[in-house]
């Protein structure tokens, strides 16, 4: 069973989880148990023009188990939590970042009471988030703040090819800064480690990291972070054992990752490997979060908030973020 927060309902992440329900191909002995607010689903579903699926609506554990028991396989868990008066789509409120907020931690809650067996998440809105006072700027923080989890770390899955990320959501100048031997060298470790065992990655294969500066800095003469932290962390890790390769210029590594050199690439920040996932395919790159004591897949887009309601939001990366952690259970992996 997979756990599914709405995400931001001002966005489109409801109306994509709904469609999704109503196309994706699941096994027979799986499925979804939707947590939103039940009032704010049929609200998309008649706005949006999409038909409900569900088996069955609970507003506690006790009836989703009862519910499973009687052989629900998509199940809305309610969680009344949008004041259907004052909401509006694509519009940026405290109400809606908290009750995104709410339903990812019930979602969470699921998993790690053994009801669901992995949390798959659609869009929010960090915007909300912050005006409702949530402390976290998405979900690998929130996720890894619930289950008492000091390093997440965030995978893109982009068709086999594999993108690790030393930070997330810096300023570019800070997460140059944030290129150091020390942290490098954990990263890598970190990723070894994920990268060398669980099905889906060719363990034959050598772990890459990217360059920092254009064409590696060319030993110093724009950008020296190569020279002070990228050799050096990827030395001091080939010398405990890791096969990793790199630096390796941002401008032909993703590449060379696409056609299988690499088992994965680590990429130094945000854009360098979310430019080049979201390129090789947009709608099917799906987001896994390593290193939580459950499987968490994602979408890999925002909240769409300029056509949010108006029923022509794609369903497909939340169709692929859905069949991604199906295909990853079924391997066995779980965390």
């Amino acid at each position: 069973m997979l756990a599914v927060p709405m995400g931001d309902p001002a966005g489109i992440g409801p109306e994509i989880v709904l469609k999704a329900l109503n196309s994706v191909s699941m096994p027979e002995d799986a499925g979804v148990v939707f947590v939103a607010d039940a009032r704010l689903v049929v609200h998309t579903s008649i706005d949006c023009g999409v038909p409900l699926h569900f088996d069955s609506i609970v507003q506690s554990d006790e009836e989703l188990k009862a519910a499973m028991q009687d052989g629900a396989r998509y199940v809305n868990y309610d969680i009344p939590c949008v004041d259907l008066d004052s909401f509006a789509y694509g519009r940026i409120s405290a109400m809606c970042g908290r009750a995104a907020y709410d339903c990812v931690a019930k979602a969470a809650t699921l998993v790690m009471s053994g009801l669901c067996d992995a949390v798959v998440t659609p869009p929010l809105h960090k915007e909300s988030l912050r005006a409702a006072g949530v402390p976290h700027i998405g979900y690998t923080e929130i996720l890894g703040d619930l289950a008492k989890c000091e390093n997440p770390i965030t995978m893109f899955d982009t068709l086999g090819m594999k993108i690790f990320f030393h930070s997330r959501h810096l300023s570019l100048r800070n997460a140059c800064d944030a290129v150091t031997k020390e942290s490098l060298l954990n990263s890598i470790i970190m990723c070894d480690s994920i990268s060398s065992n669980p099905p889906g990655f060719n363990t034959g294969l050598p772990l890459a990291v990217a360059g920092l500066n254009p064409h590696c800095g060319e030993h110093g003469l724009f950008g020296d972070e190569e020279c002070t932290a990228i050799v050096p962390a990827v030395e001091a890790a080939k010398k405990i054992g890791i096969d990793v390769v790199g630096p390796i210029s941002a401008d032909s590594v993703f590449h060379q990752a696409k056609i299988g050199r690499y088992r994965a690439v680590l990429s130094l920040y945000h854009d360098q490997g979310h430019i080049a996932a979201k390129t090789l395919d947009f709608e099917r790159t799906v987001s896994v979060t390593w290193n939580l004591p459950f499987l968490r897949t994602s979408v890999d887009h925002g909240t769409a908030f300029d056509i949010a309601g108006k029923g022509v939001a794609s369903p497909v990366s939340m169709i692929e973020a859905l069949q991604v952690a199906q295909r990853y259970l079924g391997a066995g992996i779980r965390l």
